[in-house]
């Protein structure tokens, strides 16, 4: 690309900044929990038609995709997942196409008087912008639509076609991103902005989720020897699934981008619930549970270990041998990815365009990292046959209080974004 249009397209990411900014901030004021997404899906499709872009929205249908490799269970229906995907269509089709990819639906907020301010109110303070969900991720989101609307407001689109993606379920399954490929949403890379400190992700973990239920004996607490508490009976199962946790530690199990990654498996004992009554031994106990698993690692042989574990646990428990516990799974049964590990000719050019794209930005090397999280990159890696490359902002307190994510930082990626279109897809003339 030469010099002159790439200052161009630089300056035409400043010109509109302050626009990016306050459409951010609109859009993180939509409380977008799960079930809630539809006034920010809405918001989205409207800001595509807008643009001209040929706008699909649709419910997940689960039947439609339960079948599909990457599909996570789900507990109840989905008759408020909704979908938006704005389709640039190239008149020469002469580049590489592109999906854009981003997700909607933000995590709860927890208890409102542990933030600052209201986390649905964003604001603007010292550089960063506040907010449930500002930073993971709909200021990736926002990045990928203001990287397109830089280079038409200097009369130019991509050459091949780009699909920009605003799907839901992220954070508990990846069915939205499942739902766009089961509907024929392909292409030949894709980008998802992803709030990682402008790093390029070179792998990431997979998840697994699961409920473990227990059953208990009610009696009075006056005589709560001679009933079976079931609060108390989770106990041993959690730390013996924390002994699961460190075996998958050890350094022999890890995969090759984790080598120097300080405990990169984690549980999480997410939720419990039990017990009806402060003066009756608990009857039931629920416990919701989120684990980690490599790149590369069988997740059939990962869940086996899972309720061996549990179970190995609940047999050497006086009272849980005889009522032993049921293992649900619901939610996340998502297989990590490794960008690293694809070594086809597509997946370097993608990384070349990106890597040049950031150093013109930023004037130094694209750098990567191994999260210990798992993004929607997999189902474009794992299932279709497409590098993902994961490249967002600096961003911090996601899934905690007082989320914020910084603006000069959604600057310098959203400039990069821009360039990466433009190289990667090529350009035309509107």
């Amino acid at each position: 690309m030469d010099q002159e249009l790439q200052t161009r397209i630089l300056s035409a990411v400043d010109d509109a900044f302050d626009d990016e900014i306050a459409f951010l901030s609109e859009l993180t004021a939509h409380p977008s929990t799960r079930g809630q997404e539809q006034g920010a899906q809405d918001f989205m499709a409207g800001a595509l038609t807008e643009r001209g872009y040929e706008v699909d929205r649709w419910q997940i249908e689960v039947e439609k995709i339960r079948h599909l490799p990457g599909f996570s269970p789900v507990i109840g229906d989905y008759e408020d997942a909704v979908n938006v995907v704005g389709s640039h269509r190239s008149a020469s089709r002469k580049g590489r196409s592109l999906i854009l990819n981003g997700h909607i639906d933000v995590v709860p907020a927890g208890p409102l008087d542990m933030w600052d301010r209201p986390p649905f109110e964003p604001h603007v303070d010292d550089g960063w912008l506040y907010g449930r969900g500002a930073g993971d991720m709909k200021a990736g989101l926002v990045s990928n639509l203001f990287a397109l609307d830089a280079l038409r407001s200097i009369g130019l689109a991509p050459a091949a076609d780009v699909f920009f993606q605003s799907v839901v379920e992220e954070e508990c399954t990846g069915n939205g991103a499942l739902a766009c490929l089961e509907r024929g949403y392909t292409a030949e890379a894709a980008l998802i902005p992803e709030p990682f400190e402008e790093k390029l992700v070179s792998a990431q973990l997979g998840v697994i989720w699961a409920q473990v239920h227990l059953k208990g004996l009610p009696t009075h607490v006056a005589y709560a020897g001679s009933g079976a508490n079931a609060i108390e009976a989770a106990i041993p199962l959690i730390a013996a699934l924390h002994g699961l946790e460190e075996r998958w530690n050890a350094p022999g199990c890890r995969h090759s981008e984790y080598g120097h990654v300080h405990h990169p498996i984690n549980l999480n004992i997410g939720k419990i619930q039990g017990g009806d009554w402060a003066s009756s031994v608990p009857a039931w106990c629920v416990f919701d549970m989120r684990i980690a698993i490599y790149p590369g690692q069988d997740i059939e042989a990962a869940k086996a270990e899972i309720v061996d574990t549990i179970m190995e646990a609940a047999r050497s428990n006086a009272f849980l041998k005889h009522s032993l516990p049921e293992i649900v799974w619901h939610g996340f049964m998502a297989e990590g990815y490794a960008l690293a590990d694809d070594r086809s000719e597509t997946a370097a050019a993608a990384i070349g365009s990106l890597d040049a794209a950031h150093v013109a930005v930023n004037g130094s090397a694209l750098d990567r990292l191994a999260i210990t999280a798992t993004t929607d990159a997999r189902f474009f890696g794992l299932y279709a046959d497409t590098p993902a490359l994961v490249y967002g902002p600096r961003a911090e307190a996601i899934h905690g209080f007082n989320e914020r994510v910084e603006l000069e930082s959604i600057r310098r990626i959203t400039q990069s974004t821009a360039l990466f279109i433009a190289d990667w897809c090529g350009l035309e003339t509107i």
